[in-house]
C-alpha cells in the first residue's frame, strides 16, 4: 500500500512518474488531495484528480508514502495538518517514505523527520534543508534507512525506481526499469546525433500539437507537453477541431493502446502526412514511431 498526497502546485511529472512507475511494479498506489476536493491543479495548469481526500487516510497504513514537490505544492503539503500527522506516524512506526525536489526540505525537514539524517533535494532548497538535517548530499537519490530523497523532475523516474527496490527488492527494480529504457550511467551514450539536420525557424511562438487517446502512456504525454509548453492533462481540443489548423511540429507520446488509436486515426494520419509534404518537424516516441510512423511511410 503506498499514499501519494497531492496538492495545488504540486509538480506534474514528478507525481505522475511517481505514481505511473509504482504502479508498474503492482503497489496499490492512493492518490490523495490534501485540498477540500479531490481534483488539485498542479504546477503549469496541469489537473490531477485524486483516487482520495487525505483526510480519508488518516486511519489507513502504508508501506511508503511518497511526496512530490513543486511550489507552492510543496508548501501545501506541508500545511495539510491531516498529511503531517500521516507522516509522522509513518516515521515513528519505522515504515518508509519519500520526498523530491522542494519536498524535502519544505515538508520533510519542516516537520522534523530528517533530523541527523543525510538527505538531498531540489538545489536552490539546499540551504532550507542543511539545518533539518545531519548532512546534505548531492546526489540524484539519497537513502538513509527508511527515508529516499531526490533532487528534481529529471531524477523522479531513478526515485521512483528506487522506491521499488525498497518495497519488493533488486529484481523487481531491475523488471520494472527495463522497458522504461533507463540507463543508470549518463555519458557519451547520451549524445543527441542528428543524421538529418533542418533549420527550424518561425516567426512567432511555435504552434505544436500533442495528441492523446485512451491508452497513452501518461509520463510520456506529461513531459512533453510540460516542457514544451507546461500543460494540462486534458485535452485543449478534439481532432476534429485541430485538423483544421496548422502546426510547426506535431509530436505523438506512446503507450500501446494510444498509438494504435493514433494508428486509426485518419485525420491524425493525413495531418502528419500533410505535416512530411510540408517539411515541418514531426516527431513520435515509444510506440508510436513503429505503429504511426512506419506504416504510413512517415520514416521514409
Amino acid at each position: 500500500m503506498v499514499l501519494v498526497p497531492v496538492a495545488n502546485g504540486s509538480e506534474p511529472i514528478e507525481s505522475v512518474i511517481t505514481i505511473d512507475v509504482l504502479r508498474r511494479s503492482g503497489a496499490d498506489v492512493t492518490v490523495a488531495s490534501v485540498e477540500k476536493q479531490l481534483r488539485v491543479d498542479a504546477c503549469h495548469g496541469v489537473k490531477i484528480v485524486a483516487d482520495a481526500l487525505v483526510s480519508d487516510c488518516r486511519d489507513a497504513v502504508f508501506d511508503l508514502i511518497a511526496l512530490p514537490g513543486g511550489m507552492p505544492g510543496a508548501t501545501n503539503l506541508k500545511e495539510s495538518e491531516v498529511l503531517e500527522s500521516i507522516v509522522k506516524k509513518q516515521a515513528s512506526a519505522g515504515r518508509l517514505y519519500a520526498a523530491v525536489c522542494a519536498s524535502p526540505a519544505v515538508a520533510l525537514g519542516s516537520w522534523g523527520l530528517l533530523k541527523d539524517l543525510k538527505a538531498t533535494c531540489y538545489p536552490s532548497f539546499m540551504e532550507q534543508l542543511a539545518p533539518a538535517c545531519a548532512a546534505t548530499v548531492e546526489s540524484r537519490i539519497q537513502q538513509d534507512g527508511k527515508v529516499v530523497t531526490s533532487c528534481g523532475p529529471g531524477t523522479t523516474m531513478e526515485f521512483a525506481v528506487a522506491l521499488v527496490e525498497q518495497l519488493y527488492g533488486k529484481e523487481k527494480a531491475d523488471e520494472v526499469s527495463g522497458p522504461l529504457v533507463m540507463r543508470a550511467n549518463r555519458g557519451d551514450e547520451y549524445t543527441i546525433a542528428e543524421f538529418n539536420p533542418i533549420q527550424w525557424t518561425f516567426d512567432n511562438s511555435p504552434q505544436i500539437l500533442v495528441p492523446i487517446a485512451n491508452g497513452s502512456e501518461e509520463m510520456e504525454a506529461v513531459i512533453i507537453i510540460d516542457i514544451l509548453r507546461k500543460f494540462k492533462l486534458v485535452a485543449d481540443m478534439l481532432i476534429d477541431e485541430a485538423a483544421k489548423l496548422s502546426y510547426d511540429l506535431i509530436v505523438l507520446p506512446g503507450g500501446l493502446g494510444g498509438a494504435q488509436a493514433f494508428a486509426k486515426s485518419e485525420k491524425l494520419v493525413n495531418m502528419l502526412k500533410k505535416q512530411k509534404e510540408s517539411n515541418r518537424p514531426y516527431g513520435a516516441i515509444c510506440a508510436s514511431p513503429a505503429l504511426v510512423l512506419e506504416p504510413h511511410g512517415l520514416l521514409k
